[in-house]
């Protein structure tokens, strides 16, 4: 049965095997990469609104979900990348645009610096460009994601992510049928404790920083103006590396902006990837001499 409706499901032939899953229509191909401990289901909003007109591809990372771990116990921002390259490679796309949230944007900055021929547009939402100050969330961030993260059970962990991902004001007005189809996404398969300590040991040593001023890719950064886990102005500080990206400041969405402010964000998406499709496209055309 597909994780979600009308996605095919697949596993990449090199190892780690990682599974993966397809949906969508349309000539634009959108990889979406998501954060910390998450499968890749939880992009159910952008896969349901985005694939009505774009070609989408999503996927757990190595040790989540239904993906192998593999033989290492410890990996790099750079071997995620790989990972995602891997699967760009198995949905048989030379390049995509590339879509990724918190620990998936930084995937998507080490993606887009080892391989930018391959990213046709780059979308960060909620992610920061490394270092040991910006890596540290607000201090209710930190209490409530370690209230998580130590969970014994489902409830307990469900209580803590709710207030770490959402505003209250949001928690009092949110159609609580859908969160809690939110909630099974998040927490229905949690990763293993060994694979999210490897995952927030790369978060840890991501660094971006300088590199990423000579990116030239068509690029939206996302900035959820109440988010506790990422730092607000981190946003800011990657639009100080990248003064040509586009710039969206959701004022009143928290760390999980792509479900609560999903259809501005999926929009801003939208509009980014037509301009960059475009743009690709007047640049293919033959020069017409006089």
């Amino acid at each position: 049965m597909a994780i979600l409706d009308g996605a095919r499901a697949a596993t990449t032939r090199t190892t780690p095997r990682l599974r993966y899953w397809t949906a969508g229509r349309g000539r634009a191909p959108v990889l979406l990469i998501m954060g910390f401990g998450m499968q890749g289901r939880v992009w159910r909003p952008q896969v349901q609104d985005l694939g009505r007109d774009h070609r989408l591809a999503f996927f757990d990372h190595r040790g989540v979900g239904e993906s192998e771990r593999g033989a290492a116990r410890r990996w790099r921002m750079a071997d995620m990348a790989g990972d995602a390259l891997r699967v760009m490679d198995a949905a048989g796309w030379e390049s995509a645009h590339v879509v990724g949230v918190s620990m998936g944007g930084m995937i998507a900055q080490h993606l887009a610096l080892r391989a930018e021929p391959r990213v046709r547009s780059m979308t960060l939402i909620a992610t920061h460009q490394g270092g040991l100050l910006t890596a540290l969330p607000t201090p209710r961030g930190m209490k409530l994601f370690m209230d998580s993260f130590l969970a014994k059970g489902r409830g307990e962990k469900v209580a803590a992510l709710r207030e770490l991902l959402y505003p209250s004001d949001f928690l009092a007005t949110v159609d609580e049928a859908a969160l809690a189809q939110r909630m099974r996404d998040q927490v229905g398969r949690p990763a293993p404790r060994p694979v999210l300590l490897a995952q927030l040991e790369a978060v840890w040593r991501h660094r971006t920083g300088a590199r990423l001023v000579g990116l030239e890719v068509p690029t939206l950064i996302v900035k959820p103006a109440q988010d506790l886990l990422v730092r607000p102005e981190c946003s800011d500080a990657l639009r100080v590396r990248m003064p040509h990206a586009r710039f969206l400041e959701l004022a009143d969405a928290g760390h999980g902006a792509t479900f609560q402010a999903a259809r501005a964000i999926n929009d801003a998406i939208r509009r980014l990837v037509s301009d960059a499709e475009a743009h690709r496209l007047a640049m293919e055309q033959p020069t017409i001499q006089a």
